[in-house]
């Protein structure tokens, strides 16, 4: 028979995907209505192909930090792209890619220094490529092969980074292919944890070649996990008592999501290699591993003619134009210190909304990155209670995605610049989906 439905957009969309795209890559919800196809996007809203509008708590990823496509970072993109679309980033330069880096430098190692150290950067297309341009440093710079990494974590699914990333679901496939020279602690949650994770750290540092360890400040994919204070003091000790480096992943808590610039801010530690990406350019895939000067400086050599860490696009133009306009909308802007404002009252506001509910439920989080990790009444993670929340409050129009290796956390990490009022209408809605739920 001939199906004689009138197919939507977003059916044709899907349909092309399905036929040509890996089958690894899209989830289409065989019951309808997950997902939906993007065809626009301003500030904190999203329409579909089908013209539905949706308030977006995502940022995409955490990328749409200055909003969806704001004006000035879209400029800057613009005027670039009728300038200079390409160059050739490890060969014949061009202007932006220097004034990038010393940007970067200026944000980073020079304001936590004041002035007294500089930055130098790698740059790379997307968070993955980061995070192995900072392995490759620690190698380089130490002699050691090994590094600590924490479960939990998320760096990217890479070779290298794969070795840093713990979940089994993106690891499993590739172990024969796998180095596996990273050795894994558990990630603390509360005070009482730090003992037993500077034991264990000390252990493997006594009977491995231990050239890093690298941690995200606040654990993103991992479930909005938010470390006790003196977490990063904790591995900054031991890093300097090792001769180790000490990697920060902030390519998701990096610009102002987490309430500061960037997320180690909280505890006053700086790393010797900061990994950044995401929100860096406001969409443009671009992303950037800086690290302390003399640690690049002594780690890598110069260059003879032949880089032996680059690529085609390294540092493109329209990259760095994005990611310097978008730098400068979140200083004049003061969405850092939005972020942290903002992220308090929803912190707030989640609770005194949800807590009532009786819930078996935990609500955490820092600046505009929140997490609320539902189990069941056993404590089990509850994943179908929220796979079908996500999608409740996908009807009602609002964006969230699951996090953490059960899938059990909802996140909320909405652009920098979402309205209150927003914010207030989506917790409304979210109370509304749980209670429709029970």
């Amino acid at each position: 028979m001939f199906d004689n439905r009138v197919k939507t957009k977003t059916d044709r969309v899907l349909g092309l995907l399905a036929q040509y795209e890996s089958p690894n890559v899209l989830w289409i919800d065989p019951a309808g209505g997950w997902p939906v196809v993007w065809e626009r996007a301003k500030g904190s809203e999203v329409w579909d192909a089908e013209g539905r509008k949706y308030i977006d708590l995502t940022a995409a990823f955490g990328v749409a930090a200055a909003g969806h496509a704001n004006p000035r970072v879209v400029a800057a993109g613009r005027r670039q792209m009728g300038r200079l679309l390409h160059a050739m980033g490890d060969v014949h330069p061009h202007a932006l890619k220097a004034e990038l880096a010393r940007e970067l430098s200026r944000i980073t190692f020079e304001r936590w220094s004041d002035g007294r150290a500089a930055g130098k950067t790698i740059f790379c297309n997307s968070g993955f490529e980061a995070v192995e341009a900072a392995l490759k440093t620690a190698l380089l710079a130490t002699k050691k092969s090994h590094i600590i990494a924490f479960t939990g974590g998320y760096h990217g699914l890479g070779y290298g980074a794969l070795n840093a990333t713990h979940r089994e679901h993106f690891r499993g496939p590739f172990h024969p292919q796998l180095s596996q020279f990273g050795r894994f602690v558990p990630f603390p949650t509360a005070a009482q944890h730090l003992p037993s994770v500077e034991r264990q750290i000390k252990h493997i540092m006594s009977v491995e070649s231990i050239g890093a360890i690298i941690a995200e400040p606040i654990q993103a994919r991992g479930g909005i996990n938010v470390p006790p204070r003196g977490f990063l003091q904790l591995l900054r000790k031991l890093c300097d008592r090792a001769g180790a480096l000490l990697i920060l992943d902030e390519i998701y808590t990096g610009f102002g999501r987490a309430g500061r610039w960037f997320a180690c801010e909280h505890e006053a530690v700086a790393p010797d290699v900061l990994c950044l990406g995401k929100a860096l350019a406001g969409g443009f895939p671009i992303s950037a591993c800086v690290g302390r000067s003399d640690v690049l400086d002594n780690a890598w050599p110069s260059s003879s003619g032949e880089a032996i860490h680059t690529s085609t696009f390294l540092g493109h133009p329209v990259g760095c134009a994005m990611a310097l306009a978008q730098i400068h909308e979140l200083s004049r802007r003061r969405l850092p210190e939005r972020s942290a404002e903002l992220g308090g009252w929803l912190l707030n506001e989640l609770r005194a909304q949800l807590d009532p509910l009786n819930l078996n439920a935990e609500i955490r989080g820092r600046g505009l990155m929140i997490g609320v990790e539902f189990r069941d009444a056993e404590s089990q993670p509850a994943a179908t209670l929220v796979l079908n929340l996500v999608k409740r409050m996908l009807r009602r129009g609002f964006l969230l995605l699951p996090e953490g290796e059960a899938a059990n956390v909802v996140s909320f990490t909405p652009p920098l610049t979402i309205a209150r009022a927003q914010l207030k209408a989506a917790v409304a809605a979210f109370k509304a989906s749980l209670l429709e739920q029970q």
